[in-house]
């Protein structure tokens, strides 16, 4: 199950690693706790968007560059087939049905007619 916190806090952390800076460091240029950083960056809190323009102010990376990478790591989520959301109710889930692959499974019998490809 992927979730969006998780991939949020993924980009952050490895945004803050490629710095080469510390928890710390960033927590204290952001004005937010060093623990509820290391939460947010391990997907167990959701930052709020005060918060998260805080913490790229402290990375000095754009907000709009961290969503895009998320919606990167999203997209490839979805195109391997993971459930996204899986814990959201069953009207918010993204379809995960198998495309048939075969005539027989398009029209549920065989024909004669039909030739696989």
């Amino acid at each position: 199950m992927v979730l969006l916190r998780q991939l949020l806090g993924d980009v952050l952390r490895q945004l803050r690693l490629r710095q080469g800076r510390t928890l710390r460091e960033v927590s204290a240029a952001a004005r937010v706790s060093l623990g509820y950083l290391s939460e947010v960056e391990r997907g167990q809190k959701e930052a709020s968007s005060e918060l998260l323009s805080s913490i790229c102010k402290a990375l000095g990376v754009p907000l709009s560059h961290v969503l895009r990478e998320v919606a990167d790591s999203l997209a490839l989520a979805e195109l391997q087939h993971e459930p996204v959301m899986a814990g959201a109710p069953e009207h918010e889930r993204i379809p995960t049905e198998r495309i048939p692959e075969t005539p027989e499974e398009i029209t549920g019998e065989f024909r004669g007619d039909m030739v696989a490809a």
